[in-house]
C-alpha cells in the first residue's frame, strides 16, 4: 500500500515562476491591484455647494427623519408665537397669534406625512 501523504523526500512542486519576467509581471499586478483598492477610479464626489445656502441637508437622511425634526420644529414656532402674543397687543398680537395657527396647522400635515409613510411601511 502507498502513503496517504507525500514523501518529505520529494521536492515540492515549484510555486515561483522560474522566468524573471513573470516575476516583474506578478509584481506589477500586484501593484496594479494594490493601487486600485487604495484609489479608486471613481472616488464618490462630494456634492456641490449651493451659493448663498447656510444650511444644507445630508443626502443620507431618510425622509421620516426629515418629517420628524419639521414637526418638533414647528411646535417650537408655534409655542414662540404664542407665548409672544401673551407679552403683545392689538394688531402685532394678532399677527403672533396667526402665525402660531399656521405653524399649527403645518404641523398637522407634517404628522399626517408621517403617518402615510407608517401606513405604507405597515402594509409593505
Amino acid at each position: 500500500m502507498y502513503p496517504m501523504t507525500p514523501s518529505p523526500h520529494e521536492a515540492p512542486a515549484a510555486t515561483t515562476p522560474s522566468d524573471p519576467a513573470d516575476e516583474v509581471t506578478l509584481d506589477k499586478e500586484a501593484a496594479e491591484r494594490a493601487f486600485a483598492h487604495y484609489f479608486p477610479a471613481h472616488p464618490k464626489k462630494p456634492p456641490k455647494r449651493r451659493e448663498g445656502s447656510l444650511f444644507n441637508i445630508c443626502d443620507d437622511v431618510d425622509t421620516e427623519a426629515l418629517l420628524a425634526n419639521a414637526s418638533e420644529d414647528l411646535l417650537s414656532i408655534s409655542a414662540i408665537a404664542a407665548d409672544l402674543a401673551d407679552d403683545i397687543d392689538g394688531s402685532r398680537r394678532s399677527v403672533a397669534l396667526a402665525l402660531s395657527r399656521m405653524a399649527g396647522g403645518v404641523h398637522l400635515m407634517v404628522e399626517g406625512a408621517l403617518d402615510n409613510i407608517e401606513a405604507r411601511a405597515a402594509a409593505g
